[in-house]
């Protein structure tokens, strides 16, 4: 088993929505864990590369994009997948450092004052925003349209690992690279300014691989 890391650096408030609000607070909620702390599942992130990678095979020539075709098939799998035509890699959550977590996690539990709640991580990683539509022509607020919406804060690096059975040939490595690169949006309202983020490829080592493999999309 081969484990790298996507590592995710927020360059902009980011929404990790999971589709509901809290009622009477927001009209949408950030995906979080028990101790309150905000991630981005690994489904969600995995159709997030995937289309990424899609968008810059479309984009070449039409005698090798076959080839690569092929090469996205099997790093990320096919609809209906069976065995043998299965993703070679499998995407964790999208999480915040792990001795982070822990921590917080055993002051949360710990029975003795004074102690975190949920509540009060969620918050400190977290605020809201709130947004309404204008009327084009008379330029005032749409009646109802106010939203409100949590965001998590801009700055903070998540880390995803990306496990393989068996170590990836270096053309997999390459598309996985130039799609990491690519992604540059997540979240929800991802077109409205929000979700901005730089995105890299590690090793099990930690080092940075993602310029290393780059150069090789595209070849035959």
């Amino acid at each position: 088993m081969t484990i790298y890391q996507l590592k995710i650096k927020l360059l902009s408030d980011t929404t990790f929505g999971r589709g509901d609000g809290v009622a009477g607070l927001i009209d949408q909620e950030v995906e979080h864990d028990s101790s309150g702390f905000p991630y981005l599942r690994g489904r969600t992130l995995k159709g997030l590369l995937s289309e990424e990678c899609d968008n810059l095979i479309a984009a070449l020539s039409p005698e090798i994009r076959p080839h690569w075709k092929n090469v996205a098939c099997i790093l990320f799998g096919t609809p209906g997948s069976i065995q043998g035509t299965i993703a070679s890699m499998h995407v964790g959550d999208a999480c915040l450092h792990e001795d982070l977590r822990e921590a917080v996690a055993f002051q949360i539990k710990k029975k003795t004052l004074p102690k975190l709640t949920k509540r009060e991580v969620l918050d400190s990683l977290t605020t809201i925003r709130r947004q309404t539509a204008i009327n084009s022509e008379s330029g005032v607020a749409d009646t109802g349209s106010l939203r409100s919406f949590r965001v998590v804060i801009r700055g903070l690096e998540f880390k995803a690992d990306l496990v393989f059975e068996t170590q990836p040939n270096q053309k997999i490595l390459s598309l996985l690279a130039v799609g990491t690169l690519a992604l540059r949006r997540i979240g929800s309202g991802r077109h409205r300014g929000r979700g901005y983020v730089r995105c890299t490829l590690h090793d099990d080592s930690g080092t940075d691989i993602t310029q290393k493999y780059m150069s090789l999309f595209g070849k035959i």
